[in-house]
């Protein structure tokens, strides 16, 4: 059985990370704890709404309901970023060279490596931003589809239309395809080559959480009592073909999914605190972390793929050592 290191904290985990090899547990209440030698924290923000660690995992990206976005080191140090006075940021990307993307309600600005910044305004509010995996793109989740913005020259924007409200956005580690979660139980995605739609319904709840393969062959996803993995192995992605179904349980949740760094392994958090890791070719289980208070809102692998990171809504936090 893995080992759990328990980490029982005050508020709702926003985010997990390991920055330098130490895991990291962004709250709610705008405090962000780390596993150092001892339990440490920062305050960062008057309340954090936002977070994920930059490309090279150095330092920790944080947007709050005080209109800043921030940088954590590993050692605690802050930096802030940006400011917009009496705006809640609401959504936060780290791109290439440095690049760092934010949401604050119908605009998007990216805020490059030399601190000059662009804006990028919507008709409608921006619900969730992502950087392509190579060159400068942000891609944007908007009502009725995606819009897709070149911020390194002044082209125009490509825009991607489909009906409803679109809420989370990633691309593809390839840079082929962009997926979109919906307010409505289903993803969106868009073939980037020709604009070929891809619709993956079905889901009883909404999708909250997606995580990609090591090699981008899979999508794993939240919103259903297992984890549904989407194939991408294809030219056209899982146009056709049916997901796997992973870590089934009949009466709860999937609230959660992380991808294992190298193997084609994934993480699988539920809303009654329990973690399963899933092996995606013969669908084998192993049970991580037995039932907690609360459901699993975050979590994250360390580089090596031994060790997991966990945070649920209650606070109950951790890391589990799949080694042992």
């Amino acid at each position: 059985m893995p080992t759990v290191a328990p980490l029982d904290l005050e508020s709702h985990c926003i985010a997990t990370a390991w920055l330098n090899d130490i895991p990291h547990f962004a709250l709610a209440d705008g405090v962000v704890h780390r596993l150092d030698n001892g339990h440490k924290w920062t305050e960062v923000h008057d309340g954090l709404l936002a977070a994920c660690p930059d490309v090279d995992r150095a330092r920790l990206i944080t947007g709050g309901e005080d209109g800043r976005v921030t940088a954590l080191a590993a050692d605690g140090t802050v930096e802030t970023l940006a400011e917009i006075s009496r705006k809640w940021v609401t959504s936060v990307a780290a791109g290439p060279q440095g690049a760092v993307g934010f949401a604050v309600g119908r605009n998007a600005y990216v805020r490059f490596a030399d601190g000059k910044q662009r804006e990028f305004q919507h008709p409608r509010s921006v619900e969730g931003i992502a950087f392509a995996p190579k060159g400068m793109r942000l891609a944007v989740a908007r009502y009725n589809g995606a819009t897709l913005h070149f911020p390194a020259t002044d082209g125009k924007p490509t825009e991607l239309e489909w009906a409803g409200a679109h809420t989370g956005i990633t691309f593809s580690p390839d840079g082929k395809f962009l997926v979109t979660t919906m307010q409505e139980n289903a993803l969106h995605g868009w073939k980037l080559a020709d604009g070929k739609h891809m619709r993956m319904a079905g889901y009883p709840g909404k999708v909250k959480s997606f995580s990609w393969s090591a090699k981008g062959k899979w999508l794993a996803t939240s919103g259903a009592p297992a984890a549904i993995v989407w194939p991408f192995q294809a030219k056209d992605g899982p146009m056709g073909k049916a997901p796997l179904e992973l870590g089934t349980r009949g009466d709860t949740m999937v609230t959660q999914v992380c991808c294992h760094p190298t193997e084609e392994i994934v993480a699988v958090g539920y809303g009654d605190g329990m973690i399963l890791a899933g092996r995606f070719a013969d669908q084998k289980e192993v049970l991580l972390r037995r039932q907690g208070n609360g459901a699993i809102t975050a979590m994250a692998w360390d580089d090596d793929g031994r060790r997991l990171a966990f945070g649920s809504e209650t606070g109950e936090s951790g890391v589990v050592d799949i080694a042992g």
